[in-house]
C-alpha cells in the first residue's frame, strides 16, 4: 500500500493537492513497487533554504528536497518550494501546476533511488518525469 499525506505550509492557496498526490502515487507504483509512506510538503522558499541549509550544507533555497527516514517499510519526506516551482515555471514556460507535479515525481524518483548527480542521471530522471507526468494526464 502506498500512502501519501500532502500538507501545504507554502501560504498558496487553491494548488492542485489531489493531482500532486496522484503524481507521487503513480511513480511510487511503478519504481517504488512496495508498501511506503511519503510525506509531501509544499513550502515557501525561506522554509526549503532552513531544511537545505541545515541538512545539506547548502546556503540557498532549492525547488525540491527528498528525505529518506526509514528504509523498510520505506517512509519518505518531500518537500517543494512553491515559491521556486512559481518561479520555475515562468523561466520554463509551462505552468504552475505542471512545475509543481514534476518536482512530486522527481522528488518520487529520488526515493525509489534516482540521483541526479551528473549529465546522464540527470537525462534518465527528467525522461522518467516526463513519463510520469504523461501516465498521470492518462489517468486523469
Amino acid at each position: 500500500m502506498i500512502t501519501v499525506n500532502y500538507d501545504n505550509e507554502s501560504g498558496y492557496k487553491y494548488l492542485p493537492s489531489k493531482l500532486i498526490t496522484r503524481a507521487i502515487e503513480i511513480t511510487a507504483e511503478n519504481e517504488i513497487k512496495k508498501d511506503c509512506s511519503i510525506g509531501v510538503v509544499i513550502c515557501t522558499d525561506k522554509f526549503i533554504h532552513k531544511l537545505n541549509k541545515t541538512y545539506l550544507n547548502h546556503n540557498y533555497p532549492t525547488d525540491v528536497i527528498t528525505f529518506e527516514i526509514e528504509e523498510e517499510p520505506l517512509e519518505g519526506e518531500i518537500y517543494i518550494s512553491a515559491d521556486t516551482a512559481k518561479t520555475q515555471s515562468a523561466e520554463y514556460k509551462v505552468s504552475f501546476r505542471d512545475e509543481l507535479l514534476r518536482l512530486a515525481i522527481h522528488g518520487c524518483l529520488h526515493l525509489a533511488g534516482y540521483t541526479d548527480n551528473d549529465k546522464n542521471n540527470k537525462i534518465i530522471m527528467s525522461q522518467l518525469e516526463d513519463k510520469y507526468l504523461e501516465l498521470l494526464k492518462d489517468n486523469s
